[in-house]
């Protein structure tokens, strides 16, 4: 049987100054919905498209637990957190592949 994997990423825009947290079981699939603007509302209207931070976890329960761990912290948490995998914000999505 083939284990599945949930994702909580924080993607941003261009230049960074949105951040908008989410949970996925298809990290790539995902980033693609948020590049092509597939789905309308937040994300699309802010054109936030460059996955800056990731984790993954085996179970559903966990990683929506981390997602609101995420989302309930301050900006400058988020801003911690992301410094410390990906000190320049450079778009992981590239890296999926």
């Amino acid at each position: 049987m083939n284990k599945k994997s949930y994702y909580i990423y924080i993607a941003s825009n261009i230049s960074n100054r949105v951040l908008y947290t989410g949970i996925t079981n298809d990290l790539l699939r995902r980033m693609y919905e948020h590049r092509e603007k597939l789905n309308t509302g937040f994300t699309s209207r802010y054109h936030v498209n460059k996955l800056v931070y990731y984790e993954i976890f085996n179970s559903a329960p966990e990683a929506i637990m981390r997602e609101k761990q995420i989302k309930g912290g301050s900006r400058v948490k988020k801003l911690e957190l992301i410094r410390k995998m990906n000190p320049n914000f450079e778009d992981l999505y590239v890296r999926l592949f």
